[in-house]
């Protein structure tokens, strides 16, 4: 005699994966473990990690235009790589808004050596960064996380979790090294067929659907950060006195 699947069991567990699948795909930033347990009441952060893990299973098995990743503390669906020539020539755009070389170069400083003030910063590129960093903490890429104790008490500046959002990162320990910095940049990079230069490195996933500046800005802040990471190494060790930033 066969043995039957109970069919309630079944039915719950494609209703638990069809809540987990809703909450990710209507969130454009990723969802904490914390959300989706209080969306679903009874369930613990064990069992819905095997939820997650099981969705992405099916999504690698029968090569989904989705992928479920870890990003920033949360979990959040973003289209395939595979898939992202298509999505470029369906939406046929052009990058409007991107962040500037300075800004990209600001970004790695304030990223490798937070927390950083201000005139740390000018130190090691060697122009002025006011300019710079509001522009950075306007679009929520830095913030300060505190006063360095020397006189006028700078502030410090460090990374946000939007800037974990924004180049896919699950935290800044992914983060490549600055010994790895020749080797991205080098014959790892590779046209995309838009005249743009692209490191499979970082920025491999793609959103949902192309958001402007977040892909351009992916690709380019390796090789802009390479220009820090070379300053950073040859980087004067003196810290002069600092005014209020």
């Amino acid at each position: 005699m066969t043995e039957q699947i109970p069919q309630e069991s079944n039915g719950q567990d494609r209703h638990v994966k069809g809540v987990v699948e809703a909450l990710l795909f209507v969130n454009e930033k990723p969802v904490t473990l914390d959300q989706i347990k209080r969306a679903l009441g009874a369930m613990n952060a064990a069992e819905i990690k095997q939820v997650l893990q099981g969705l992405s299973e099916e999504y690698e098995e029968r090569q989904s235009g989705m992928k479920i990743v870890e990003i920033a503390g949360g979990y959040q669906m973003l289209s395939s790589p595979a898939y992202v020539s298509y999505i470029r020539d369906f939406y046929k755009t052009k990058h409007k808004e991107k962040l500037s070389k300075p800004a990209l170069e600001t970004l790695a400083i304030v990223a490798y050596k937070q927390p950083v003030t201000r005139t740390e910063v000018e130190l090691i590129r060697g122009v002025n960064s006011d300019g710079v960093i509001a522009h950075l903490l306007t679009k929520e890429l830095v913030k300060p996380v505190g006063r360095k104790d020397v006189p006028g008490r700078p502030f410090l500046y460090g990374t946000t979790r939007q800037f974990l959002e924004y180049f896919g990162l699950k935290s800044l320990e992914d983060l490549p090294t600055l010994e790895e910095f020749p080797n991205l940049t080098a014959p790892a990079q590779e046209d995309n067929g838009d005249g743009q230069t692209v490191l499979p490195s970082i920025g491999s996933l793609r959103p949902k659907a192309p958001c402007g500046e977040e892909e351009e800005g992916q690709s380019e802040a390796v090789a802009e950060a390479q220009v820090a990471a070379d300053a950073l190494a040859g980087e004067a060790p003196q810290q002069p006195q600092e005014n209020n930033a």
